[in-house]
């Protein structure tokens, strides 16, 4: 027998409750009256109290009801013929006035179960009567002073039921505390997301549209530069409006999360040649070998690989000046995407400001949430490398 979450199988708790409420009565009549009128008034009354205690919680008032007769029905019957019952055929009327308690019937119900026991009482006692002239097994104040304690079992299963009601109300205030906790946590989430939306927009989305400004402005007067700076100043404008664009996606999406929908077309993999040609504007040396078709890759892989590489580049700009980078994209046996960028000496000393570390950290997220890996450190000739690996088909879930 197994046992779920602390408690009995249903099966088991009735069988277990079968035993224990009718086999004393059955152990203790060889002790009360051997004959045979005695034992077959009791099989009989243990059969139908078996059923009735079975019963029991689907119908509660009628099971005590009918076990109440039916141990009445025992009793005048035994007694008739001249044998007694075990004073333990009590149990089982008091385990069903206990189910009767607990089961919370209406108290309409109830009281009419109690009046319908109380008139099968008179009339069992003058049945009893009536049956018998031995004062041995004519029922009086023995049987009241069985019958006396009977009320103290409906009492325990009343008190059961209020106390599981009680932890019932004290478990629904929980859970609406819960929610409310959850829902003002949501809100204050909120409140958060648009507060940094504000802050955002007021440090680095001003920035960036002053950056799109000066820059357009200088390849207004693109004839009056040398051509070096013209090919700057187009990779400055294209990247300044690249990155004004993913900004207000994402400011977008911080004031509201339901509002996620890009505004621009998300990168993929088609976009890395552009990409490319930014580092090579910046003054960059860069080379890509691929082998996938980007319409066979998922959506989620192909923008992964395409940040993976943005931030590969940018780290390269900043800490290895003028190295040259190698872009590898391939597709690996047992459907995995390996996407690796190596970049060799810095031929320039690096700029100040050497980021704050988030970078690779970033990689990282967005390549585990693919249920991907990502390895990144230093080559032996003194470069970087960054490799990542993702499945095709987690992407596809």
């Amino acid at each position: 027998m197994r046992v779920r979450d602390g408690r009995w199988p249903g099966w088991g708790a009735d069988a277990g409750l079968v035993v224990l409420t009718f086999v004393p009565a059955l152990l203790s009549q060889p002790y009360v009256d051997t004959s045979g009128p005695a034992w077959v008034s009791l099989m009989a009354y243990e059969a139908v109290g078996v059923v009735v205690v079975l019963l029991r919680r689907r119908l509660p008032a009628t099971a005590f009801v009918v076990g109440f007769g039916a141990l009445l029905a025992a009793l005048v019957g035994s007694a008739g013929a001249g044998a007694k019952l075990s004073p333990l055929v009590f149990l089982p009327p008091a385990v069903l006035l206990y189910n009767l308690g607990h089961h919370g019937v209406s108290w309409r119900r109830t009281v009419s179960a109690v009046l319908g026991v109380s008139m099968l009482s008179v009339a069992g006692l003058w049945l009893n009567r009536m049956t018998t002239d031995s004062g041995d097994f004519q029922g009086g104040l023995d049987v009241l002073a069985v019958l006396a304690p009977m009320p103290l079992a409906w009492v325990m299963g009343f008190a059961a039921r209020t106390r599981q009601e009680l932890l019932a109300a004290a478990e629904r205030r929980a859970a609406g505390a819960r929610r409310a906790q959850a829902l003002e946590a949501a809100q204050a989430t909120q409140r958060e997301r648009t507060r940094i939306a504000g802050e955002m927009h007021d440090v680095v989305a001003h920035s960036l549209t002053l950056l799109v400004v000066h820059a357009e402005t200088l390849r207004a007067r693109g004839g009056e530069l040398p051509d070096w700076a013209r090919a700057q100043i187009d990779g400055l404008a294209a990247a300044a409006r690249q990155s004004s664009g993913e900004l207000r996606d994402l400011l977008r999406m911080l004031r509201d999360p339901a509002d996620a929908v890009p505004l621009r077309p998300v990168p993929d993999l088609d976009e890395l040649d552009a990409l490319l040609d930014g580092h090579r504007a910046a003054g960059g040396t860069v080379e890509l070998t691929t082998d996938v078709a980007p319409q066979s890759v998922p959506g989620p892989v192909q923008l992964a690989v395409y940040r993976v590489v943005q931030e590969a580049l940018v780290n390269a700009r900043r800490h290895a000046p003028g190295a040259p980078v190698q872009v590898t994209v391939r597709g690996e046996d047992g459907g995995e995407l390996r996407c690796e960028i190596v970049n060799g000496r810095g031929v320039r000393q690096a700029a100040g400001g050497a980021g704050i570390g988030l970078g690779l950290v970033s990689m990282e997220e967005r390549v585990g949430a693919l249920d991907g890996e990502l390895t990144a450190g230093p080559t032996g000739d003194g470069g970087f490398r960054v490799a990542a690996t993702m499945p095709w088909e987690r992407a596809d879930a």
